[in-house]
């Protein structure tokens, strides 16, 4: 994350003179349909503007509120927003408003909001409440005039606010924004959907059942295929793309093939905007219908509603909406006359500024690409990886491989996991097994990473052999962190010699790159290390180089902010200082995303290390807080942090200063963050990741170039896309020793953390730097 200043402000520096916002006053509204995280957004853009000198609204209610003034208009402290991290729905409400769609009904809310010093607003809702909020923008000048004629509001008043400014953050479950990866909310709905599915794959496997499961998501599949690709699911139907015409034959066949060869269950995936090619709905009760009609069996169906709103957020949906909010306060803050509209969206984390009005009408687009049965319009909308994904359904899906031609000969590729078990690792073997055998390779299944490959323990895995692994949290093949030493590697290359393997590839953590990189530099002494090696980052550390998101790491910081949650339950009744202790070894990024996640007053990462004087200074400010009222302060700290300050040591310390005042304990998480069944994130991901892979594997194996034949890559993200890296430049792009990758995109947000935890941080922080990163299309 780019967390430099834009030209016009100052870096930031401790100590230095801070300018207050004095006289700003932004409002804050939730409208439309709720979506977990609108909470998370909220409380962010509030302590901004506290922490700014800026004095935040409440405009309750939606623009229901803002037409009705009056108690509905409301300032907010600090604590205002305590304690709403972690609940879903929003805490001021949202409700529907007809009068606002008229004329009056917006000259109403010019009124409400003027008179309460009001010219800024962040506006948390979907495409809906943002329309409306940019009509009220349009409209603002002539109906101030108005009221200045009429008397309604003087001229001086009115000469201070003559112009709204908007800054807009998405809250749908649809996430249908064109132009920005993720909506506050869908996450956190895929993550009740998949919940679901988990649970009814268990019966309907039971009994031999098929199940028909309807999701949200209007006129956009995301829901329904991410859903359906990380739920192992049989069939999808959504919107942008609507099945051949002989769909009913096809997919009753899909589903007695898959029968015929040992798949107890079938699930199908409706979207409710699905349609047929001549554009009539296809609903889930017409699907249960035919399946029963022509399969002959007990169809059950389900309907998730408005469940897939509700529940607690997930940790992606508290962490990502919180610098959404930030930056949409910061924004209105630092407006001026040139400022536009806007939507502030999320691409490969990073966050940018969208053009609002541009942006919803690229969003409706969609539905009108739909009506006219464009399909690849419609695609094409929902971002590059949209398509990608269709198609990779259709592959890993398939009851049975594509049938290859038998008489040409098959490439043996390994698959094997090295390093700390990350979930994930079982979803991404699966795909790798399905994807490589639909290439014509002979996937071989090494068990117990490298010592099992020198042992000999290998098998081939078959279509059917790694059906169910998409929601297993564990991993199937298992997983050493020991790799081959120097003088094992004559043994390991008989080893490869022996298995016939043509290439390999491994799913796994730092260990398992650094095999690699030392069988590609010890390739001149050993000819059997002459294949392509691929790597997929799978570590709940997230410190591999290349890859922003390793695969595991969505699934820790849910397990992590899943306990802190309790902890916090288990401190209401009394004054208490909790320490966490989470994993990542030297890297922070597991510490500081659980501690935004889950509203940590502190967090200690490896990367600033914890000194004397910054303890003396931690410890002053908790017991002035509990001197205060506090109930409950909470620590994170990232286990490498300080060789000398153990997660113990700080409790000793924080125990014996707070004088009695309140009391401390300890709690270090430990391998529950490695455990449970993996994330819709990383499911997803994994797929993906591996996809790249296999796609690379190929494209070695087919080559006639001997250079080609013998490449050697590990998989990660840039702006989105996955890259194939080489082997030799991981030095490049991590420091080896220190198993650190260079200039991490996360560093900076814990200036995020102090700004929405500490309300006393504002000489320490200095003035906010904006995080929004000028990223090109």
């Amino acid at each position: 994350m780019n967390t430099q200043n834009s030209a016009d402000t100052d870096p930031v520096f401790k100590n230095q003179s801070i300018q207050p916002a004095t006289g700003v006053k932004i409002g804050v509204l939730t409208s439309g349909g709720d979506a977990q995280g609108m909470n998370a957004a909220l409380r962010a853009a509030v302590r901004t503007a506290v922490h700014e000198g800026a004095t935040p609204y409440a405009i309750r209610e939606g623009w229901k509120g803002a037409v009705e003034g009056g108690k509905f208009i409301e300032e907010l402290a600090w604590s205002d927003v305590s304690n709403i991290l972690n609940s879903g729905g929003t805490a001021i409400g949202t409700a529907r408003c007809d009068e606002f769609r008229e004329r009056a009904g917006i000259k109403k809310a010019v009124q409400n909001l003027v008179e309460k010093g009001i010219d800024r607003l962040v506006v948390i809702g979907g495409d809906g409440t943002l329309s409306g909020a940019d009509e009220l923008r349009e409209l603002w000048p002539e109906l101030l005039a108005e009221l200045i004629a009429e008397g309604a509001i003087s001229e001086s008043l009115g000469a201070r606010h003559q112009k709204l400014y908007l800054a807009g953050v998405v809250g749908s479950i649809d996430n249908d924004l064109v132009g920005t990866d993720m909506t506050v909310g869908a996450d956190s709905a895929l993550h009740r959907i998949i919940e679901a599915i988990d649970a009814i794959a268990s019966t309907a496997a039971s009994h031999q059942r098929t199940f028909i499961i309807e999701v949200m998501g209007r006129n956009c599949g995301y829901l329904a295929l991410m859903s359906a690709i990380a739920g192992g699911c049989d069939y999808v139907f959504i919107p942008e793309l609507p099945p051949a015409a002989n769909w009913r034959e096809e997919m009753c066949e899909k589903l007695r093939t898959g029968r015929a060869h040992g798949r107890r269950d079938s699930l199908v995936i409706v979207a409710e905007g699905a349609i047929d090619r001549e554009g009539k709905p296809i609903t889930s009760q017409m699907v249960k219908e035919l399946l029963e009609s022509e399969l002959g069996e007990d169809v059950r169906l389900t309907s998730l509603g408005h469940v897939q709103r509700g529940g607690t957020p997930s940790a992606y949906d508290r962490w990502m909406p919180t610098l959404l909010g930030y930056t949409a306060a910061w924004e209105m803050i630092h407006a001026d006359e040139s400022v536009q509209p806007m939507i502030i969206g999320t691409r490969s984390n990073r966050l940018m500024r969208l053009p609002m009005m541009e942006t919803i009408a690229n969003t409706r687009a969609v539905k009108k690409y739909i009506k006219e049965k464009n399909w690849d319009a419609a695609i094409a909308s929902r971002g590059t990886g949209y398509r990608e994904m269709i198609d990779l359904f259709e592959t890993i899906s398939a009851p049975l491989p594509t049938q290859s031609d038998e008489s040409l000969p098959k490439p043996r590729v390994g698959i094997i996991h090295a390093g700390g078990l990350a979930p994930g690792m079982n979803p991404a073997a699966r795909a790798a097994v399905k994807l490589g055998i639909d290439r014509g390779f002979e996937m071989i299944g090494i068990e117990g990473g490298f010592p099992g490959l020198l042992a000999g323990d290998l098998h081939e895995l078959k279509w059917g052999d790694v059906e169910g692994w998409a929601e297993d949290g564990s991993a199937e093949l298992g997983t050493r962190r020991t790799i081959p030493s120097v003088d094992q590697y004559y043994k390991l290359s008989r080893a490869i010699e022996d298995a016939r393997l043509d290439a390999l590839l491994i799913i796994g953590g730092f260990k398992g790159y650094k095999a690699a990189y030392s069988m590609v530099h010890e390739r001149d002494r050993y000819p059997a290390f002459e294949i392509p090696i691929a790597c997929v980052p799978a570590s709940i550390d997230n410190n591999l180089p290349g890859a922003e998101m390793s695969i595991g790491v969505d699934t820790a910081i849910n397990n992590n902010a899943y306990v802190i949650d309790r902890i916090r339950q288990s401190a209401s009744a009394s004054q208490r200082c909790f320490v966490v202790e989470t994993m990542g070894r030297k890297n922070g990024y597991l510490a500081l995303m659980s501690a935004i996640s889950t509203g940590a007053e502190k967090v200690y990462l490896a990367e600033n290390g914890v000194t004397l004087a910054e303890l003396s200074e931690d410890t002053r400010r908790m017991t002035e807080s509990f001197q205060n009222g506090r109930q409950l302060y909470l620590v994170v700290r990232n286990e490498n942090a300080s060789e000398y300050y153990t997660t113990d040591l700080l409790r000793r310390i924080f125990e014996e200063e707070g004088g009695g005042l309140f009391d401390v304990r300890a709690s270090i998480i430990g391998h529950l963050q490695q455990g449970g069944n993996p994330s819709p994130f990383d499911r997803t991901l994994a797929v993906r990741m591996v996809h790249k892979a296999i796609d690379e594997l190929a494209a070695a194996l087919n080559s006639t170039k001997p250079a080609d034949q013998k490449k050697s890559f590990y998989v990660g993200q840039l702006a989105g896309k996955m890259h194939a890296y080489p082997v030799t430049h991981m030095p490049d792009m991590i420091d080896m020793d220190e198993r650190l990758p260079y200039d991490p995109w996360w560093k900076g947000l814990e200036q995020v953390l102090q700004v929405v935890a500490d309300k006393q941080s504002r000489k320490d922080v200095g003035r906010l730097p904006t995080l929004v990163q000028e990223i090109e299309a």
